[in-house]
């Protein structure tokens, strides 16, 4: 039943979601006896709902290697922000060096591309790297035309209603 060629799928768009695509996959692969590691490059060392599940999941490790989000008016953080996203783009290239997992997912690498935290000849270079058998997932706002253009699969997520909107904040279970 179907090849083992590995995938590139891009979860990207304004919209939410791409993140839950993203784990939603990386656990119908770990439930199919797949290993999967989830770099986050934005997010630090918050207490997610995934982080707490994954830890209940041998074989699905997710490594939250960020520096937390980018908010207006702390650009001066930036260099904080790229010493983070460089050693999160250094464990994906050993993940994938070391062929220890079926499935890698890049967590919110556009956010850092699109930052300039992380090149995209970096991620071109990673793309290329990438051994036939793995599946790679990469997700965030503003994926690249290169990067598009690479991709097996791309999702955009489209924002239609968002209860930010309403002035309802983040919610224990959906946003983290």
């Amino acid at each position: 039943m179907g090849d083992n060629r590995g995938l590139v799928l891009v979860f990207t768009g304004d919209g939410k979601g791409k993140t839950t695509a993203a784990l939603g996959l990386a656990l119908r692969a770990w439930g199919q006896g797949m290993r999967v590691l989830v770099i986050q490059f934005i997010k630090g060392n918050v207490e997610t709902g995934e982080l707490k599940a994954a830890a209940r999941l041998e074989g699905l490790e997710i490594r939250p290697l960020g520096a937390g989000f980018v908010y207006p008016g702390r650009e001066k953080a930036l260099d904080r922000h790229r010493e983070a996203a460089v050693k999160a783009l250094s464990a994906a290239r050993a993940a994938l060096e070391g062929r220890g997992h079926e499935m890698v997912v890049l967590d919110e690498i556009f956010c850092a591309l699109n930052l300039g935290l992380v090149m995209v000849d970096e991620v071109l270079a990673l793309l290329a790297q990438k051994p036939e058998d793995v599946h790679l997932v990469l997700t965030g706002r503003g994926a690249p035309p290169e990067i598009l253009a690479r991709a097996d699969l791309v999702t955009e997520m489209r924002e239609l209603k968002h209860h930010y909107r309403n002035g309802v904040g983040a919610q224990r279970g959906i946003e983290y």
